[in-house]
């Protein structure tokens, strides 16, 4: 295989809106060879790609993909011949009494926000090793940090990602692999878009920054790590305005 002359070779998943978009964008300006997936917005993922490839001149795949499902993740992988950069964003959300919650719910959720960084780290850091060098950062929450009442699945799922990625740190660390996480907190996307104007404000009111995040930040301390010191590994990044 060639040398890429990129600066390097990543694979952001949930890719077709709020932070995965965000960090695609800048990736992309930052020279980026890029794999895009999504589950079902195949138009706007479609889209975003052929965009970012005529506004910064680089390579971009996009791919439907159900990052739950292994046998998906499996066929995504299939397409993929090297990588640098791994981006675990995909993920969902479930606001409600645990005790009301089904079993199917809470297998989905946790299929696609937890056993998804096993599906794909398992078959990226290969790739990684080769080299001696990657970076995989997954995208987490401050309720994998604290807990959240009405939200018990998804901080579950979220604390899995966290005391993974500290796990990975450390087996791949010898290898120089950088392996973190940032537990973001009220960021402005569709996931949120849930809340009443009213719920949002309250939010709002708790945020010592007295503002909710936006992605294009979430994006910015992404690239941060990527010129982080080879030493930063294991680390859960907290991007929150002070509210935790």
């Amino acid at each position: 295989m060639q040398q890429t002359s990129v600066p390097g070779i990543a694979l952001v998943t949930g890719a077709s809106r709020g932070i995965g978009r965000a960090i695609a964008e800048a990736l992309a300006a930052e020279g980026y060879r890029l794999y895009l997936t999504c589950k079902n917005s195949e138009k706007d993922l479609t889209h975003l790609s052929h965009q970012l490839s005529e506004i910064h001149h680089v390579e971009c795949t996009p791919i439907l993909a159900d990052m739950g499902d292994v046998q998906s993740v499996n066929r995504l992988f299939s397409q993929i011949e090297d990588l640098t950069l791994l981006v675990n964003n995909a993920g969902i959300s479930h606001i409600g009494l645990l005790h009301e919650m089904s079993p199917d719910a809470w297998q989905n959720l946790m299929n696609v926000n937890l056993n998804a960084l096993f599906y794909s780290c398992r078959l990226a850091v290969p790739m990684m090793l080769k080299r001696h060098a990657g970076k995989i950062i997954n995208i987490s929450s401050v309720w994998g940090n604290v807990g959240a009442s009405m939200e018990v699945a998804y901080s579950a799922s979220k604390g899995g990602v966290n005391a993974f990625t500290k796990a990975l740190a450390k087996e791949l660390a010898p290898s120089g692999i950088q392996v973190n996480a940032i537990a973001c907190g009220v960021i402005d996307t569709q996931m949120n878009h849930n809340f009443s104007e009213e719920e949002m404000e309250a939010l709002r009111s708790e945020i010592p920054a007295d503002r909710i995040g936006q992605p294009q930040e979430v994006a910015s301390l992404l690239l941060s790590l990527l010129h982080a010191p080879s030493y930063l590994t294991g680390q859960i990044i907290t991007l929150d305005g002070g509210w935790t």
